[in-house]
């Protein structure tokens, strides 16, 4: 069991479950995500994938607050006070590190908080991502409106000299005074445009508004146990549907007969996992800027295995009808939500969960991450 003075403090409650030994949370969360798919008692379930307990991840989401001459950088108290946690545990301490330059240029840059309720200032949200291997970083800066571009662009050199790390550097540009981490403009401001995550020896490429999971460990026994269980397979054709950056089908690939289509709506995470497979060499993967259920349902012919890793509300009513009628023989189902799986699940009843796994991604809440392998009866 960890100890977090911001936790101890009250001034943090994100980590819900940080006061139950580790061995202890995994015991309950695999005890859950059972009890969520009860009605398939054939389902063999193999052990869970557990994390490190800190300094496990490898992006931060802060909230910048306080003032230009003092900036915090964390979260907001219910009160609406900024509470600073550029020294919480569960980031790595190579990236506290580089919170501390990281205000020293917001500092010199004279970049104000934007202030929630007086609907003022400017810097909103501090998001920094990390590859482990590398070292390297990819620093977002999401502000209210263009007006400090050029003071940021001009106190620039002097934070990439700091942090030799920082390879990456954007604005996105949020404009609206809501609830939403980002908005649709981003402005890169470094020549380097994507950072490099490597995972099982392959290279995903992230641009600034790409998905990646935030524990790169586990994500890489997730990626691999799935490509373990489509190399058993060994499928004629594989769709990844929700696709990201392409973790699930550059894994994948080399152990597929025929064409790997995979399909994500973002357009920056397409080209991320175009890049990654051309590098890879895999010239029978293709990849589309599409939502999931439109591509799938315009599509006559469907492979031996569909493999779908949707957001937390599932795949829904309408894709599971087309997969039940679908020619597909297996399905690999990767869940961050047991109770929109369970659902799904029960909307296909040509098949059979064989096998289930749990994987920590979030160790001290209770989310879970869930691979299910499902094959079509008879």
């Amino acid at each position: 069991m960890i100890t977090c003075h911001h936790h101890k403090a009250g001034r943090c409650r994100s980590c819900t479950l940080i006061e139950r030994p580790y061995a202890e949370q995994l015991q309950h969360k695999q005890q859950a995500c059972q009890a969520a798919l009860v009605a398939w008692p054939e389902l063999a379930w193999r052990p869970p994938v557990a994390s490190a307990d800190m300094g496990f991840r490898n992006k931060a989401k802060m909230v910048v607050s306080g003032t230009a001459e003092a900036p915090l950088l964390g979260i907001l108290d219910p009160s609406g006070r900024g509470v600073d946690l550029s020294d919480c545990p569960l980031y790595p301490p190579a990236m506290q590190a580089a919170f501390g330059p990281i205000k020293a240029f917001i500092r010199q840059t004279r970049l104000p908080p934007y202030d929630v309720p007086g609907r003022r200032g400017e810097l909103k949200y501090v998001l920094l991502t990390r590859c482990e291997q590398s070292g390297e970083m990819m620093l977002r800066l999401v502000l209210r409106s263009r007006a400090m571009l050029g003071a940021i662009r001009a106190q620039l050199p002097g934070l990439l000299e700091r942090l030799p790390g920082l390879k990456v550097v954007s604005v996105n540009l949020q404009p609206e005074h809501k609830a939403i981490l980002e908005g649709e403009e981003e402005i890169v401001l470094t020549e380097q445009q994507t950072l490099t995550m490597w995972l099982n020896d392959l290279p995903l490429h992230l641009r600034p508004k790409s998905f990646f999971q935030t524990n790169s460990a586990v994500a890489a026994a997730l990626y691999a146990t799935a490509r373990d269980w489509v190399a058993e397979i060994a499928p004629q054709g594989m769709w990844d549907l929700f696709c990201g950056v392409g973790g699930f089908a550059l894994h994948c690939a080399p152990h597929v007969r025929g064409t790997v289509t995979g399909i994500e709506v973002s357009l920056e995470a397409i080209e991320s996992a175009r890049l990654s497979a051309a590098e890879l060499g895999l010239n029978h993967t293709e990849f589309r800027a599409l939502a999931a259920a439109d591509f799938a349902l315009g599509q006559a012919q469907v492979p031996e295995l569909v493999l779908v890793n949707p957001p937390r509300r599932g795949i829904g009513a309408e894709l599971c009808a087309f997969l039940e009628s679908s020619a597909a023989r297996w399905l690999v189902y990767s869940s961050c939500n047991p109770a929109t799986l369970a659902s799904d699940i029960a909307r296909l009843p040509s098949f059979t969960p064989v096998r289930a796994q749990l994987f920590d991604i979030f160790p001290h809440t209770a989310h879970s991450e869930v691979l299910v392998l499902l094959e079509r009866r008879g």
